[in-house]
Order: C-alpha cells, then sequence, then structure tokens
C-alpha cells in the first residue's frame, strides 16, 4: 500500500521546495517509487517534483476540488508509488476563513487524508523560541498530525543545539537539520520560481540537494512517519476535454498545465497533441479543439510577434474550432502585448483586447467562473473554480462579449471576465476543476 507524507512549513519561503526535491531525489537513489503532489495552485514547483521522480506530480486543492475529485486524484496518483510526498503551499493552516475543512489550506488535505506532517522550520534569528512554534502546529488542530520537524537554516552547532533540544523537550521529534547555505537557493522571478525546464544548472542542483539530504536528515524516520493512504478512485474527473485530440502549446511561454487536468483528458479518452509557439509551429490540423495554457509570452512577445506560422495556422483552425487560452494564452490571442520595456508586440488578433507587462498590477486569489456561453471549457452556465495570478493587466478591454463572471474565494462579485468571439475564448482565469455542470 502506498504511504504518504506532507512536507509543511510556518510560512512562504520557509525551505518546503528544496527539502521536498532533496527528500525526493534522496529516496529515489534507495529505489523508493515516490509520487509528488503539490497542494494548492501551483503550476512551477510540480514540475520540479516531476524531474526528480519521472513522474507527473498532481495538485490537490480542498477549496476548488470536491471530496470526491482529491480522492480520485490521490488514489490515481499513488497507482504504483511507495510514497506520496505532498509539498504544502504558504503556511501549514493557511487558506481562506471558510468554509471549514474547505478552506484551501495544506491542513486541510493533511486531516482529511489522515497524512502525517514534517515540518520544516526556519530557525534564522531563534534558538529556544523554534519549540513553541513547532508546539503550537502540532497541537493546534487535532485532526492534524505533526510527525516531527526539520530545523533550516541552521547557522552553527551552538545554535543547532538550542533549538534541537528544545523542541524535543517539547516532545516533538527532529528528524533533521539543514545548515545554512544560500549557494542551494533556487532563481526567482515574478509568477515564483524560474521554470525547470529553463535551468541549465538543474541536475547539478539537484544532486547537491541529494546529497545534503543524505547527510542531513533521518530518512528511515521520515519513512516510518509516512501512513497508509486512505483514498479510494471516485471516477471524478477535473474537467472535461475540450476535444478527443486536443493540440496544446507548450513550451517556455506556455507551460502552465495542470496534471491533473491533462490526467483527467487523458482518462477521458483525450489525446494531447503538443505544438511550440516559440518554435513557429501551430496547432495540428488533425486535432479538434486548441488550448493556449498560461506561462511567460510576456518574456516572449517579440519572438511570438514574428512567429508568423504560428499565428497564421492558429487563425485558420479558429474559423472552424475551438481555441481557448489561459491567462498567457489569453494574453497572446488578444490584439497587442506591451513587454516590461514598453515596447508594444501584435499578438493573434482573435480576440479585440489589449494587454500590458509593462504597467503591472498584482492579481492574485481564488476564483469562482460561471460561463456566460458555451465554449471549450464548456456549456453556458457551467461553474469552475481555479485561481488568478498574473501582473499583465488589459489596457483595452475591447468589444468581445464577456466569457464569464467571476467570485472570488470569499463568494464577493468580481465582475465579468475574458472574452469570446466566435470560436475563440479566454481569461486570465485558471481552472482548476469542474464544480457544476449542470449549473445552466
Amino acid at each position: 500500500m502506498t504511504r504518504a507524507i506532507m512536507i509543511a512549513a510556518p510560512r512562504s519561503g520557509g525551505g518546503k521546495t528544496t527539502t521536498t526535491l532533496g527528500l525526493l531525489a534522496a529516496l529515489r537513489a534507495r529505489n523508493v517509487a515516490v509520487q509528488a503532489a503539490k497542494t494548492g495552485p501551483d503550476y512551477i514547483d510540480p514540475a520540479f517534483h516531476e524531474v526528480v521522480t519521472g513522474r507527473p506530480s498532481l495538485n490537490l486543492d480542498s477549496w476548488a476540488m470536491t471530496p470526491d475529485l482529491l480522492e480520485t486524484i490521490l488514489a490515481r496518483s499513488a497507482e504504483g508509488a511507495d510514497l506520496l510526498v505532498v509539498e504544502s503551499a504558504m503556511g501549514l493552516f493557511d487558506g481562506l476563513l471558510g468554509p471549514e475543512k474547505s478552506r484551501g489550506a495544506p491542513s486541510d488535505i493533511a486531516a482529511r487524508f489522515g497524512i502525517p506532517v514534517v515540518l520544516v522550520l526556519d530557525v534564522s534569528g531563534q534558538g529556544q523560541s523554534a519549540a513553541a512554534i513547532a508546539h503550537g502546529f502540532a497541537t493546534l488542530d487535532p485532526d492534524v498530525h505533526v510527525a516531527g520537524v526539520v530545523l533550516n537554516q541552521v547557522a552553527s552547532p551552538r545554535h543547532l543545539s538550542m533549538a534541537h533540544e528544545a523542541v524535543l523537550a517539547a516532545g516533538i521529534p527532529v528528524l533533521g537539520a539543514f545548515m545554512r547555505d544560500p549557494s542551494l537557493a533556487l532563481p526567482e522571478r515574478h509568477l515564483g520560481l524560474v521554470q525547470a525546464r529553463e535551468q541549465t544548472t538543474l541536475t547539478e542542483l539537484l544532486e547537491r540537494l541529494r546529497t545534503r539530504t543524505e547527510e542531513a536528515l533521518d530518512l528511515d524516520g521520515i519513512l516510518q512517519a509516512a501512513a497508509p493512504l486512505n483514498a479510494h478512485d471516485k471516477g471524478e474527473l477535473a474537467v472535461l476535454p475540450p476535444g478527443q485530440r486536443i493540440a496544446i502549446a507548450d513550451d517556455a511561454a506556455f507551460s502552465f498545465l495542470y496534471g491533473h487536468v491533462a490526467k483527467s483528458w487523458r482518462q477521458a479518452g483525450a489525446e494531447l497533441v503538443p505544438f511550440s509557439p516559440l518554435a513557429n509551429e501551430g496547432p495540428d490540423d488533425s486535432c479538434d479543439a486548441c488550448w493556449l495554457p498560461g506561462g511567460y509570452p510576456e518574456l516572449h512577445a517579440g519572438s511570438l510577434a514574428t512567429a508568423n506560422q504560428f499565428l497564421s495556422r492558429l487563425e485558420i483552425f479558429s474559423r472552424t474550432r475551438p481555441v481557448h487560452g489561459e491567462c498567457g494564452g489569453f494574453m497572446v490571442l488578444g490584439q497587442t502585448l506591451e513587454d516590461a520595456n514598453g515596447t508594444t508586440h501584435r499578438m493573434a488578433g482573435l480576440l479585440g483586447h489589449e494587454t500590458s507587462f509593462a504597467k503591472r498590477k498584482m492579481n492574485l486569489g481564488y476564483r469562482e467562473a460561471a460561463l456566460q456561453t458555451d465554449c471549450a471549457l464548456g456549456m453556458k452556465g457551467t461553474v469552475f473554480r481555479g485561481h488568478e495570478f498574473h501582473y499583465a493587466r488589459v489596457t483595452n478591454a475591447g468589444t468581445d462579449n464577456p466569457l464569464a463572471t467571476l467570485r472570488d474565494g470569499n463568494g464577493n462579485d468580481l465582475g465579468q471576465a475574458g472574452g469570446y468571439r466566435g470560436h475563440v475564448s479566454g481569461s486570465f482565469f485558471h481552472v482548476m476543476a469542474c464544480r457544476d455542470r449542470n449549473a445552466a
């Protein structure tokens, strides 16, 4: 039976990702079949998981996904795996204010499925006070079991002794400690870590993380702390496929496609056919739908503007078949995109809006979207849950009909969003799961 463990922390930036990657690499070196997952909305960390494990990493979200869908994703991800390692987002208990146990907090997942937590504690600037933090996290929710602590950013042997002894005295096992090493930081940009596919030294970095983890952590103790995963396949699909052969833009500009969404499409019998706009490729004519995921088109706007074959084939495709763009894909479907330097580039022109990365405004949060028309996503009235995370903004909305009405994670009305014209649709909204197919 597959066992499971969660790597969490009191806050973002506490060392969860480097700890998770090192643990995955060290266990795989022991011939443990490891599967990874990430709580909450995140495209970038799962791509690193996949590099290490050789298996697609999946997302788990207690607000966006129904309990049956969560069980299905977990059960299917566990197939053929000895150990599931779940990396949490943000702090362990961070999420919306409600509803209880469905707040989008990592603790919701740990509690619902009985997954023990290894808490990564950044002890910079503190000694014995680390025990108070560990004790508080271990006792806040009786349904969440903190199986042990990994001390991070330890400055010296004396510092280690102070924190280690205090945490042990609080009755919480210490499963290892990492000394400070600034050279092991992963490079970042405006949406988070630089993508795994763009890092030329990633293999070397992962090897260093593996070695560090083998030396610093109690791997046997972590394996013993993991608990059997109690999840059953309920046959739920996250999102119905937009077609049977789906052309998927896939390169450094278009890489934000959720693994659980792609897996649900394949399980429904669809075939995904990748193409690269940056290589001036267009959607394969044998496909019956085209999907432009989010990513970083703002960093590649000049190349996309001159990719004439991509733009021409996309336009021809859109005359007879659905084309949908999420976030970055939505930007490329518009008339123009202004890059960070203020240079305006011509885009596909299949929708009427204009966007700018120079005039930045961060949009971040959960979203519930109700479709205002039939499109590649689904039928009019269908309700989806997902999120927005972008710095670009619409500078000219154009005259297209709005694609959806939006609410935030607390149910507040955010008005209309996105646009559609003919077979083409798009918005800044990233879909994670369908919540109501019968809303129409």
